[in-house]
């Protein structure tokens, strides 16, 4: 597969959504709105993957810089960069959503703070810039209150309010008895008053872009199903290259998240579905049923082709109780990867087309690559659960190696994304003691945008043109590679007890119908089925277990 997809216009089948799958989905899409710290979302790392963030100025633990960017300006950029960038490297698959609606989200909000940096850099340039001593002097000012409300000592964020009121005084009692007069006299009161001046608009401004970007944040949490608006990602003609190209990477990004294509990683388990936290395996000889008779030839295809049959069966039952909804039952071919492996690569070549293995490929991965390095083929039946936040995947593997068949069933749990994600925005506010009521607080709401915020944003402004300017000043957002959006930020399913009853429950059914279809074909080909029926049993009664375990973890 080369980067020359083809993405000409021509017969297009619309890519349906998988049903049920909206909470997850709306959960990441909402931290492009965020406006929180962006130490926060170091809270939502798992013990596979670790988010850092990278930035000369962030090395000092607990300083904050007035370039640092915040949760939802760094994870925009970054997830927009890692997704749609030029050259870049393989994405994992993000079951359980809608992968390119998240990044849809993201140049959203990515274009909502254009706008509003758009007009920020006029407030800036007009009222800061052709006032440079006074915009020097007032950035001073805050940058040092900003610095001392970072202590840890709470009588320093009291000390530089009182230096910000007491240059503000000394600032008016100039400008009231100011000695110069004519050009120089009143360009020096521009520079006294024109920074105040523009620190007011830009307050308006960054407020109702604010409110803007809490709506939408709220709006998707809420299950609104608010639409993300891309005007970026539509041509308005032949000549817009740029717009073209990015309505081709979110193309692209789609037809990649269909890949039949995954990655093992060792003890992390398969990229993207999660740990493998349960094994069966059924190995017994391959005896003819009639003495005196061979065995009538079949291969590891076969053996797939009715398991395939007969797990699509699977949400059918004896009794009309609900049970399975309908799973999802694909080929898959899985490629090795180092555990600790910082990229990975997908196939390319004539069998591969539009991030798809070929059938019969497939086909032929599956009878010959059994033994030995290359890839090995996979059927799994995945059921996406929880609106999106429980993924489970059972995967089945046959291999024939000289008499012996060897039918094996794991099963992969991801569970849901981190709580980080899922909270809703609050209002701003504080608590302090009343006058005469010493006993009783009054709580009273703050703006959404503080007096240092709007400092922040009308300085980042005008770099925003340039945003490695702005990373290495401020920092940024590094994604934990290989990258996927949702695995990256997936809680353990076992600490919900209704999602380990799922995963647990799931493999029996699973498991009883792979050995059944697999009986079958042996029976109709002559392969005495006896030991093989033992051995189906013993292990229907040993997946009963209620204990999930690191199924990849060995003890040497």
């Amino acid at each position: 597969m080369s980067d020359g997809f083809d993405f000409s216009p021509g017969a297009q089948v619309p890519l349906m959504g998988a049903a049920g799958q909206t909470a997850a989905t709306q959960a990441l899409a909402s931290a492009a709105y965020r406006d929180s710290d962006l130490t926060e979302i170091l809270k939502a790392d798992n013990e596979w993957h670790q988010s850092t963030i990278k930035g000369g100025s962030r090395t000092k633990e607990g300083r904050t810089n007035i370039f640092a960017p915040n949760l939802g300006e760094a994870f925009a950029r970054a997830v927009q960069t890692r997704t749609l960038g030029g050259g870049r490297a393989a994405l994992i698959q993000s079951f359980g959503i809608e992968a390119q609606t998240v990044v849809e989200h993201c140049l959203a909000a990515n274009h909502i703070r254009k706008e509003r940096d758009q007009r920020l850099t006029v407030i800036t340039v007009v009222f800061g810039v052709l006032f440079l001593p006074g915009l020097l002097l007032w950035l001073g000012v805050f940058a040092l209150r900003r610095g001392l409300a970072s202590g840890a000592r709470k009588s320093a964020g009291a000390i530089g309010t009182l230096l910000l009121v007491a240059v503000g005084v000394l600032a008016v009692i100039f400008l009231l008895f100011l000695p110069f007069n004519g050009v120089v006299g009143w360009y020096i009161r521009g520079v006294i008053l024109m920074p105040p001046v523009g620190w007011y608009l830009a307050k308006r401004v960054s407020e109702s872009t604010a409110k803007d970007l809490r709506g939408r944040w709220d709006a998707l949490l809420s299950g609104g199903g608010i639409g993300a608006k891309v005007p970026d990602a539509v041509p308005g003609h032949p000549g817009e290259s740029a717009r073209e190209e990015l309505r081709q990477g979110l193309q692209k990004l789609t037809a990649e998240q269909q890949s039949n294509v995954v990655f093992y990683a060792g003890p992390k388990g398969i990229l993207g579905m999660g740990t493998r936290w349960g094994s069966w395996q059924l190995a017994e000889q391959l005896v003819p049923k009639d003495p005196g008779k061979e065995i009538h030839g079949f291969r590891s295809w076969d053996v797939i082709k009715a398991i395939h049959d007969q797990l699509k069966l699977l949400e059918r039952g004896p009794l009309n109780t609900g049970g399975f909804p309908t799973p999802s039952v694909k080929h898959w071919i899985v490629s090795p990867v180092g555990q600790g492996a910082g990229s990975v690569s997908r196939p390319e070549g004539q069998d591969v087309e539009a991030f798809q293995v070929k059938p019969h490929e497939i086909q032929r991965i599956c009878n010959e690559q059994q033994f030995g390095s290359g890839n090995r083929h996979y059927l799994g039946v995945q059921f996406t659960l929880w609106d999106g936040q429980l993924i489970l995947t059972m995967m089945i593997n046959v291999t024939v190696l000289h008499e012996t068949l060897r039918i094996e069933v794991t099963g992969y749990a991801l569970g849901p994304v981190h709580g980080l994600f899922t909270t809703k925005p609050s209002p701003k506010t504080v608590s302090s003691p009343k006058m005469v009521k010493f006993w009783e607080t009054t709580t009273r709401t703050l703006p959404l945008v503080s007096n240092d915020e709007v400092v922040r944003l009308a300085v980042r402004a005008p770099l925003v043109w340039y945003p490695p300017i702005l990373d290495h000043l401020g920092g940024k957002l590094v994604l934990p590679e290989p990258f996927g959006l949702r695995h990256a930020w997936a809680e353990q399913p076992w600490l919900h007890r209704f999602m380990a009853d799922d995963a647990l429950r799931t493999a029996t059914p699973v498991l009883r119908a792979a050995h059944t279809a697999a009986l079958r074909v042996l029976d109709e080909h002559g392969v005495e089925t006896t030991q093989f029926g033992a051995r189906a049993g013993a292990l229907s009664g040993a997946v009963q277990d209620p204990t999930p375990s690191k199924a990849d973890t060995y003890n040497a």
